[in-house]
């Protein structure tokens, strides 16, 4: 199939969804998911439901809540369901949220315990309107996770807090296993496709969470327009910043009200890609065509725990130089 940045026509990202999405387009065979169904994506919906706990797997209508939700995998999503950034890729709600629920954190660690899972994500709305954008909320949650699932390694998808280093500190310190952040896209599009973020800010909170110690995951949606050879600068990027974990994974606009999507990649380009990533020196790479950030990662137990295992001793090693 044509690849873009091959001499073949350019379909242009961001224009309007009527000049590049013919009516009733449909996916490519190897967009499927599953359809959820089964007793066990059932008992899942029920307790989150009754614990009055949001998702992004339902927020933001992820085409793996079949598969997922029927293995008890799923992700929180916490400080709410309304979020204060307009992205234009996503199917969160943007409006002017509610105050955080107190007891959050507890209903939190306590549905997680629940379920008896091995490994978790947990992720947010943005809350621009909090002056530390929820950075409290997030330890707090984190240290009930803890104490109500001590042996489940725990992975948190935060916002850019505004590139606030002291908030990612704040998070950083109450100890999840994985500190992730998504670029999203190339830097071209960066600023099209999150109104209010920048590509530069992002990237910044990866750096400082890594130079504190933290593993590191990040991930790219693809088909919005950008070049291939632009997806393998940030890859790039990431591996010389120390980046851990990286997705990659199709674009597929939740309704014609989003950005339209400018093309699907074959399966065999995120198999190019994920090989482009090894070899730079990123440890793991999740790359496919319905591939989103937490996509498999209960799968990634023992990858997670040797990651943290290096960034322990490499803490430790630091440590022992400024005391020589």
């Amino acid at each position: 199939m044509p690849v873009v940045g091959s001499g073949a026509p350019r379909v242009d990202a961001l224009s309007s969804p009527s000049e590049t999405t013919p009516p009733k387009a449909r996916h490519p065979a190897w967009i499927k998911s599953r359809l959820p169904s089964g007793k066990t994506f059932f008992e899942v919906r029920s307790l989150v439901h009754g614990q009055k706990l949001h998702t992004v797997c339902e927020s933001a209508s992820c085409p793996n809540i079949g598969e997922c939700w029927s293995r008890r995998a799923l992700t929180i999503m916490i400080l709410g369901e309304i979020c204060t950034r307009s992205c234009k890729f996503c199917d969160v709600p943007t409006g002017r949220p509610l105050p955080p629920d107190p007891d959050e954190p507890r209903r939190v660690g306590e549905t997680l315990a629940s379920l008896g899972l091995r490994h978790t994500v947990i992720t947010c709305v943005d809350r621009d309107d909090l002056p530390d954008g929820g950075a409290a909320h997030w330890a707090e949650t984190i240290r009930q996770v803890r104490a109500h699932c001590p042996d489940m390694t725990l992975e948190v998808l935060v916002g850019d807090f505004k590139g606030r280093t002291q908030d990612v500190d704040t998070v950083v310190d109450a100890g999840p296993d994985v500190l992730a952040h998504n670029l999203e896209t190339v830097p071209r599009l960066s600023r099209q496709v999150r109104v209010q973020a920048s590509y530069p800010r992002s990237y910044a909170v990866l750096a400082h969470a890594k130079r504190r110690g933290a593993v590191v995951k990040t991930g790219l949606m693809l088909g919005l327009g950008e070049e291939l050879s632009e997806v393998r600068e940030v890859l790039r990027e990431l591996a010389g910043l120390g980046c851990d974990i990286v997705t990659l994974g199709q674009y597929l606009a939740p309704s014609r009200s989003h950005l339209p999507i400018s093309r699907y990649l074959h399966p065999d380009e995120f198999a190019e890609l994920r090989q482009d990533a090894l070899a730079l020196g990123i440890p793991h790479v999740e790359s496919g065509p319905l591939v989103r950030s937490s996509y498999h990662a209960d799968g990634q137990v023992e990858i997670i725990r040797s990651l943290r295992g290096r960034a322990l001793d490499s803490r430790l090693g630091l440590a022992s130089d400024v005391n020589a």
